[in-house]
C-alpha cells in the first residue's frame, strides 16, 4: 500500500515555537522531525513499500516520486523552501494526478497530510472550497473522494485547543468525511515541542504502520513471517450480527495447486523473511513450480500464497485473501473437502492426467449462462439501436422483428436502470416517424408513435409501465378497406 506524504510549506508553517527557553524553532521544523521519525520507522519495517513526498502552498510540487529510498526522502525534507498561502484543494488534485499516473485507480493508497491547521484565507482556502462544493460544474469538481481506495491521515502541528478556537477542526473533519471517513486526524497533546510531535507521529505509526507478525505453519514446519501492509479487519455483510474478522497470527498452509492463470488481487499483502527458513523454501518452491499454496487465516477463512516478480531479479511472496466462508471459490467447492490424491478411491485426474474434477459444476444453471443482453462497449449498444431503426424503416413488413428487438433492448435497459436509453430511443422513433416518405404505409407511422409512447412511459419508472416481464405488443390496426 503506497504512501503519499503531503507537506504544507506555506508561510504559516514558519511561525516560531519556543522550546523551553532555548532557541526558537518553526512549526515546519517540528513537522520535519516527525516525518523523519516516520521515514526511519518505514525504512526498518516497511522497506518494500513505496513512498512519495509532495510539498504544497498555493501550488503543489512532487519533490520525490514513489521510491523505496528513504534517504532520498529525508534529504528532500532537509531542503524544503517556504512559499505563500495554503491551498489544500490544489494539493489534493496533485495527489490524485501522482497516484493515478503511477498506480491507477485500483491500488489502495495512504495519504499523510502534514499541516498546522491554518487552512488558508479567501478563495482557494479549505473553508471556501467546502462552502462552494454544491455550486461547481463537472470540470471543477472537488478532488475528494479520490477514485482509488484511500486512507487520509491529517497530522496537525497544533493542539486541539488551538484548532477549536477557529473552524479549523470542523473543516478538517469535513475533509476526512469527504475522503470516505477511513482515516484519522492527529493533534499534538500539550505544548508544541519535539516530545509532543514524537508522541503524535508515534500514534500514527501504531495505528497505520505497525508491523503484523505471524507464524506460518505447514505440518511440522513453521516460520516467523511479517505481513505488510497490515491485513485489515473485514465485516461480512450477510451475517445477522456482523462482527469484524481479523487474520489470526497463527496461519496454516493447507495445500498447493497450479497457478497457470493467476491474477494479482488488490487485497494482496507482501511478506518478507529476514533469514533462510521455511518461508524462503516455500517461496522458492512456489516460484520454480509455478504453483500457489492455500493458507488458512482463521475459522472458515482462507487465502493463497504465491510468488510475484517485482522485476527480472526480485520477487516477493504474496498473500491474497479470499472472502470468508467455506466455499470462497465456487469452482473449487468446499476447501475442507480437498485432500491428497492418495486418499481417493480412484485417481480423480485419471491414470494419464486426461481429466480433472475441476471446475465443479453448479447444481443449478447460473443466470449469467443464459442468453441475456450485455453491453460491454458502446459499439454493442449502438449496434442494437441501429438494428431497431433498420427494422423501423421496413415497417409494416418487419413488424414482428421490430417489436422483438425493441422488447429485448427495453428489458436490458430496465434491468440496468438505464432510463435515459428508453427516453433516447423513443425520441429516435419519433424522429423516424416525422421522416417517413409519402409512399410509406400508414401503419408504419402508427406503430412508431405507439412504440415511442410505450418507451416513454417505461422510462418514468412507473410500475404499471416499467414491469420487467411486460412486452410491448404491436398496435392493432386495420387498413384492409
Amino acid at each position: 500500500m503506497p504512501t503519499v506524504v503531503l507537506m504544507d510549506v506555506s508561510l504559516s508553517m514558519t511561525r516560531p515555537v519556543s522550546l523551553d527557553g532555548s532557541e526558537e524553532f518553526q512549526r515546519k521544523n517540528l513537522a520535519v522531525h516527525g516525518l523523519n521519525m516516520l521515514f526511519e520507522h518505514m525504512a526498518s519495517n516497511y522497506r518494500l513499500e513505496f513512498t512519495a513526498l509532495m510539498a504544497f502552498s498555493s501550488l503543489w510540487e512532487l519533490l520525490v516520486p514513489f521510491t523505496r529510498d528513504y534517504n532520498a526522502l529525508q534529504e528532500a525534507l532537509s531542503n524544503l523552501e517556504d512559499y505563500d498561502k495554503t491551498c489544500v484543494e490544489s494539493a489534493l488534485h496533485g495527489v490524485n494526478n501522482v497516484v493515478q499516473q503511477e498506480w491507477g485507480n485500483a491500488c489502495p493508497c495512504q495519504v499523510v497530510l502534514v499541516t498546522d491547521g491554518s487552512l488558508g484565507i479567501g478563495k482557494g482556502s479549505l473553508r471556501h472550497s467546502l462552502q462552494t462544493l454544491k455550486q461547481r460544474g463537472d470540470d471543477k469538481k472537488f478532488p475528494l473522494p479520490f477514485p482509488f481506495p484511500t486512507k487520509l491521515f491529517v497530522m496537525c502541528i497544533a493542539n486541539a485547543e488551538e484548532l477549536q478556537m477557529t473552524d479549523g477542526m470542523d473543516n478538517l473533519e469535513e475533509l476526512l468525511r469527504l475522503s470516505g471517513g477511513d482515516g484519522q486526524i492527529f493533534t499534538m497533546e500539550g505544548p508544541l515541542c519535539m516530545k509532543s510531535v514524537q508522541a503524535m507521529f508515534g500514534r500514527l505509526i501504531d495505528h497505520a504502520y505497525s508491523p503484523f507478525h505471524a507464524v506460518l505453519h505447514c505440518g511440522n514446519l513453521s516460520s516467523d513471517v511479517q505481513v505488510f501492509p497490515r491485513p485489515e479487519p473485514i465485516i461480512v455483510d450477510d451475517e445477522v450480527d456482523p462482527m469484524p474478522r481479523n487474520v489470526n497470527t497463527e496461519v496454516d498452509e493447507v495445500g498447493a495447486g497450479t497457478a497457470e492463470e493467476l491474477e494479482e488481487e488488490p487485497s494482496s499483502s507482501q511478506m518478507a523473511g529476514k533469514s533462510p527458513n521455511f518461508c524462503v523454501l516455500l517461496h522458492g518452491s512456489l516460484k520454480v513450480e509455478g504453483m500457489v499454496a492455500l493458507v488458512q487465516l482463521g475459522p472458515e477463512w482462507y487465502g493463497m500464497l504465491y510468488s510475484q516478480a517485482d522485476s527480472k531479479k526480485k520477487s516477493n511472496l504474496m498473500m491474497s485473501l479470499f472472502e470468508p466462508g467455506s466455499e470462497p471459490l465456487p469452482w473449487l467447492g468446499k476447501i475442507s473437502h480437498l485432500g491428497p490424491i492418495s486418499e481417493a478411491a480412484e485417481n480423480p485426474y485419471g491414470e494419464d492426467d486426461s481429466k480433472s474434477p475441476f471446475p465443479l459444476q453448479p447444481p443449478v444453471k447460473r443466470s449469467y449462462a443464459q442468453n441475456v443482453t450485455v453491453w460491454i462497449k458502446a459499439s454493442g449498444l449502438q449496434t442494437d439501436v441501429q438494428k431497431i431503426l433498420r427494422n423501423a424503416r421496413k415497417l409494416p413488413d418487419k413488424t414482428q422483428t421490430f417489436y422483438k428487438e425493441l422488447n429485448r433492448l427495453r428489458k436490458a435497459a430496465l434491468a440496468f436502470g438505464f432510463w435515459e436509453l428508453l427516453k433516447g430511443v423513443a425520441e429516435l422513433l419519433e424522429r423516424e416517424c416525422t421522416m417517413l416518405p409519402d409512399s410509406a404505409h400508414p401503419d408504419a407511422a402508427f406503430q412508431l408513435s405507439h412504440a415511442a409512447q410505450q418507451l416513454k412511459l417505461a422510462s418514468t419508472g412507473d410500475s404499471q409501465y416499467a414491469a420487467f416481464d411486460h412486452n410491448i405488443v404491436p398496435m392493432h390496426t386495420d387498413f384492409s378497406s
